[in-house]
């Protein structure tokens, strides 16, 4: 539409107004007068199937905001594709949004090994990769990565917290790590090793890697078992830490169980597992909880759930990814608005790289969104917290990996 316009132009009023071109609103690839184009990436089928939920939602979202008139006077036109959790369907997908949907970003791509295999595509191209939906901290490296930005805490932060929750409480404590033999499991395991310290060489007294290839991990739940830890951390995606939570319980092991923030669902993990077998189970908050009744009476929530009710009714609202995805899009949103015009793909990653306190009212009281050209790590804060059998119970101060 840009370019026919200005052909029309140049034939009414010569060079001169064609010049003046420039001067006009900025637009991209994927922006029309009456839309802007947002490609996603997600696991609809595949080991982390369980994550679909986000995409799911992030589409309930944009939906709502298009039936409120858009941004900016501009509907969204969410085009969302399943990889399976494969890197090389990623890739796949990734050129199917750029180069024949020609959309105008790549919001929250979804898992650690997905967003790896695009990463220098995305930036080759000159592409947003905007606000992944995983907790790997190399998102944060604007300096080389200048079109890719994480969202949620990253994992070495949330390591770092476990670590050191485990050194000042449980300093005698043998620890068992069960991790995703990949980045994002390596990426939380070094944040429990820098949050242990000096008493990492000692008290780890197990690391056991698993394929996310694999139909079961139960095996592994058996040598960390008979390593003679009394202390476990589980850094595993949804379908496989409720079957560490089973089998744990199988076993009539009682380890303290460190679970990684990635799957406290009560939907999708804790459920299936058995509530029961989860009782005690730590991990870290940074999204309230649908579980919680004090969340469910605030504003926020009843927003949330309104929300819900109207344009995801088939979800699941115990399922956090809900939250999850619903906090992620209101993000997105909000670079929107603040790009205002100028949508090109420059302008949109420039006021990615500055929200100042954005607040979103599911986030965790105190933590807030912020971002900056040399600061790529939107939320960089959680709160430790305790399943009692029903639901999760927070305590303890908002802390931050450096902080903690």
């Amino acid at each position: 539409m840009a370019l026919r316009t200005c052909t029309l132009l140049a034939m009414a009023v010569g060079a001169s107004a064609l010049a003046a071109a420039p001067a006009m609103a900025q637009t991209a690839p994927g922006v029309t007068d009456t839309e802007i184009k947002i490609g996603n990436i997600n696991p609809y089928s595949g080991p982390a199937s369980a994550y679909g939920v986000i995409g799911k939602t992030i589409g309930a979202y944009f939906a709502k905001i298009n039936a409120e008139g858009g941004v900016n006077g501009r509907k969204i036109n969410y085009i969302s594709y399943d990889d399976g959790y494969s890197p090389p369907k990623a890739v796949e997908q990734a050129r199917k949004l750029v180069e024949s949907d020609e959309v105008a970003i790549v919001f929250q791509p979804l898992g650690t090994p997905s967003n790896s295999a695009i990463q220098k595509y995305m930036n080759s191209k000159q592409v947003p990769q905007l606000f992944v939906a995983t907790g790997a901290t190399k998102w944060n490296d604007p300096k080389n990565f200048p079109w890719t930005m994480g969202w949620q805490p990253n994992y070495q932060t949330e390591g770092k917290i476990y670590g050191k929750y485990i050194a000042d409480n449980l300093p005698n404590g043998k620890v068992g790590v069960i991790f995703q033999n990949d980045d994002y499991g390596k990426d939380l395991l070094k944040g429990l090793k820098d949050g242990l310290g000096a008493k990492a060489a000692s008290m780890i007294i197990a690391e056991v890697p698993y394929e996310v290839s694999v139909p079961t991990i139960d095996s592994q739940i058996v040598q960390l078992k008979g390593s003679g830890a009394d202390i476990l951390v589980t850094i595993a995606t949804p379908k496989f830490a409720a079957q560490v939570i089973r089998k744990v319980a199988e076993l009539g092991w009682k380890p303290t169980h460190f679970l990684n923030n990635v799957a406290i669902s009560v939907g999708a993990v804790i459920k299936p597992a058995g509530p029961e077998n989860a009782k005690d189970i730590l991990s870290t908050a940074y999204l309230k909880d649908a579980t919680d009744p004090a969340d469910k009476e605030s504003p926020a929530f009843k927003e949330w759930e309104a929300f819900m009710d109207k344009y995801y009714p088939d979800g699941n609202k115990l399922d956090g990814s809900t939250v999850f995805g619903y906090a992620a899009a209101q993000t997105m949103v909000q670079v929107l608005k603040q790009a205002g015009k100028d949508l090109s793909r420059a302008n949109i990653m420039k006021e990615a790289a500055n929200l100042k306190n954005f607040e979103i009212g599911v986030l965790v009281d105190g933590i807030k969104v912020n971002t900056s050209p040399s600061d790529f790590a939107p939320i960089e804060q959680l709160q430790m917290q305790k399943f009692d059998g029903e639901r999760w119970h927070r305590f303890g101060p908002v802390m931050s990996g450096e902080s903690s």
